[in-house]
C-alpha cells in the first residue's frame, strides 16, 4: 500500500455537495480572521522571545528593541503567507504557521559574546541570509527523508513534538526563573489552571463558531480574571510607537563570519527536520499527508523566509508546533484562515501599540492553554501510532527507544552541556534527537525484515486485510497466535472435492 495517496472530502456546503478539502475551504472574513487570531494568540510569545534575549544580551535601546520585534512579527506573517498561500513550488499550502525558531538563539547569543564592540546583528544576518538560501536550495533533496516516516515514526516523532513542547507550557506558568520571587506562585498557578479549565469547558460545552473559537475566550477570559489580581503588564503597550515600517537592513547591514555562518546552518538543517516532522505530524491531522513534494515546497519557504528575515531584522523561520495543536483542536483545517493570521503578523510587525495589546496576555493564561494545545499534538501523534502493528516487537522497541532518547533533552536540558557545542545544536532538541532515533531504529529493525504481500480475504462474510506469506501457509503473529492474520492459497475446486470426502 502506498504511503500516501490522494484523499478528497466529499462534504456540503449550503446543502449542495462540495470536493473542496477543508484545507482549501475559504470561509466569512470575519470567521477567518477570529480564527486567525486564535493561531496568533498561540505563537506570539514565541516570537517576540527570541528577539527580547537576544535584543537584551546586547542592551538595545527600547526602541531598537521595539524595532527588532516589529521586524520579527513582520517576517513572520510573510513566511506564513509564503507557507500557506504558495508561490510557484514555494510553500507547503497548508494551514502552517512559521516564526523565529528558538533553536538559533543559543548560537546568535554565541555570536553576540564573540562580537565585542562591533554590531552582532550584522553577522547574525549575514549568517542567516547564507543559511535560507543554503535551505532553499538543498530542500528537493532535503524531502527525500519523508519516504524514511512510515506511520511508526510518524507517529513517534507527532507524539514526541507534543510531549517536549509540555515543559514551555509549564514555564509560562510557573515562570522560567526559579530563583526568583514570584516563582510558581499560588496565583500563577491559579490563574493558569483557571484558563486550562475554562479552554476545555468551553471546548465541551459551546457548539459551532463559538466552539472552534474556544482557545481565544479562553485567553480572553483569564486575561480578565489576571487584570484584578495585577498580573497584567502595560509597560510594552505603553511604549510601543504606533507606525513603524520595517525599512532593509535598518539594523545591521549583513557581514559574513565563516564560523557564525556555519552554526547558524546547522541550526537550519535541523530546523529543517524539526518542519519536516511537523509537516508530516500536520498532513495526518488535516487528512492531507505530506508527500514529498510538498515536504520540498514547505522547506523552500523555510530558506525563502529566513532570507527575507535577514532583509527586514527578522532571524530564522520554521515551523510552530503550537500551532499545529491548535489546527487538531479547533478542527479549523483551512489555509486561508492561517494566511490571514500571517497578514495580521505583518500588521503588528507595522504598528506596534497594536501588537503590544497581544502582549496583555499574561504567560499564566498563555501556559493554561498550551497545556491543552500540545497535549493535542501528543494525542494525534497516538491517534497516528494506532495505524502502525504495535503488537510487533520490534516496532514497540522502536518507539521506546526514540521516545526515551528523545525526552532527555526535555527532562534534562543540561544533559548534554559537556559535549561540543555544534553537536549540542541537535542534541538540545529533543525533537531532532527523537525523529533521527526513530528513523535509526526503523532502519535498524524494519529495514531488512521481509514483508509478506498484503492481501484480502473473506472472513464470516466480511472483506479483512491479511498478510500473505508462503503459498498455502498461515501467517501467525507471536503476540496474538490465536487470530489468524492471513488465509491460505485459494484451492481449486477438485482440491474442495477432495477435502469433502
Amino acid at each position: 500500500m502506498a504511503l500516501f495517496k490522494t484523499r478528497r472530502n466529499r462534504g456540503t456546503r449550503n446543502g449542495k455537495p462540495t470536493d473542496v478539502h477543508p484545507v482549501d475551504e475559504v470561509m466569512p472574513p470575519a470567521r477567518m480572521l477570529a480564527y486567525g487570531i486564535q493561531h496568533i494568540a498561540a505563537m506570539y510569545a514565541g516570537v517576540v522571545a527570541p528577539p527580547l534575549i537576544i535584543g537584551e544580551a546586547m542592551g538595545l535601546a527600547p526602541l531598537d528593541m521595539t524595532l527588532l520585534i516589529g521586524a520579527s512579527l513582520f517576517t513572520a506573517g510573510l513566511a506564513t503567507m509564503l507557507q500557506s498561500l504558495g508561490v510557484w513550488k514555494i510553500g507547503a499550502r497548508l494551514p502552517f504557521v512559521n516564526g523565529v525558531t528558538f533553536g538559533s538563539v543559543a548560537p546568535m547569543l554565541a555570536i553576540v559574546a564573540q562580537q565585542g564592540q562591533g554590531n552582532p546583528l550584522s553577522v547574525i544576518y549575514g549568517s542567516v541570509l547564507i543559511a535560507g538560501v543554503l535551505a532553499f536550495v538543498i530542500a528537493p533533496y532535503f524531502s527525500r527523508l519523508v519516504r524514511f516516516f512510515p506511520p511508526v515514526v510518524n507517529g513517534t516523532v507527532i507524539t514526541l513534538i507534543g510531549l517536549s513542547l509540555m515543559p514551555v507550557g509549564i514555564k509560562w506558568i510557573a515562570g522560567n526563573n526559579a530563583e526568583a520571587p514570584d516563582y510558581a506562585a499560588p496565583e500563577k498557578i491559579a490563574l493558569g489552571a483557571a484558563t486550562f479549565a475554562l479552554v476545555l469547558l468551553f471546548n465541551r460545552f459551546l457548539k459551532g463558531f463559538w466552539n472552534r473559537i474556544a482557545l481565544l475566550l479562553g485567553l480572553v477570559a483569564g486575561t480578565l480574571i489576571a487584570w484584578p489580581v495585577g498580573l497584567i503588564k502595560t509597560e510594552t503597550f505603553e511604549s510601543a510607537p504606533l507606525f513603524n515600517f520595517p525599512t532593509p537592513f535598518a539594523l545591521g547591514t549583513p557581514t559574513f563570519n565563516i564560523t557564525a555562518t556555519i552554526s547558524i546552518c546547522i541550526v537550519m538543517l535541523v530546523a529543517m527536520m524539526e518542519t519536516t516532522a511537523d509537516m508530516i505530524a500536520l498532513g495526518e491531522i488535516v487528512d492531507r499527508p505530506a508527500d514529498e513534494k510538498t515536504i520540498a515546497a514547505g522547506l523552500r519557504a523555510d530558506g525563502a523566509g529566513s532570507a527575507i528575515s535577514a532583509v527586514f531584522g527578522g532571524f530564522t523561520c520554521s515551523a510552530f508546533a503550537q500551532n499545529i495543536g491548535l489546527v487538531a483542536l479547533t478542527r479549523v483545517r483551512s489555509r486561508f484562515v492561517v494566511a490571514t493570521a500571517g497578514g495580521v503578523l505583518v500588521l503588528l510587525g507595522l504598528f506596534p501599540v497594536v501588537g503590544a495589546v497581544v502582549s496583555l496576555v499574561p504567560q499564566p493564561v498563555l501556559g493554561g492553554a498550551a497545556l491543552v494545545l500540545f497535549g493535542s499534538v501528543a494525542t494525534s501523534g497516538i491517534r497516528t501510532l494506532g495505524k502502525s502493528d504495535l503488537g510487533d516487537p520490534f516496532n514497540s522497541l522502536i518507539v521506546a527507544g526514540a521516545l526515551g532518547i528523545g525526552m532527555i533533552p526535555v527532562v534534562a536540558p543540561h544533559f548534554y552541556e559537556h559535549f561540543p557545542a555544534a553537536l549540542r545544536t541537535v542534541l538540545d532538541s529533543g525533537i531532532s534527537t527523537g525523529c533521527i532515533a526513530a528513523l535509526l531504529l526503523n532502519i535498524l529493525f524494519n529495514a531488512w525484515r521481509k514483508h509478506p504481500a498484503a492481501a484480502e480475504a473473506t472472513v464470516g462474510g466480511d472483506t479483512v486485510a491479511v498478510v500473505g506469506t508462503a503459498p498455502g501457509e498461515y501467517h501467525r503473529d507471536e503476540a496474538d497466535a490465536g487470530q489468524v492474520n492471513s488465509v491460505p492459497e485459494p484451492r481449486t475446486s477438485a482440491q474442495e472435492s477432495e477435502s469433502t470426502r
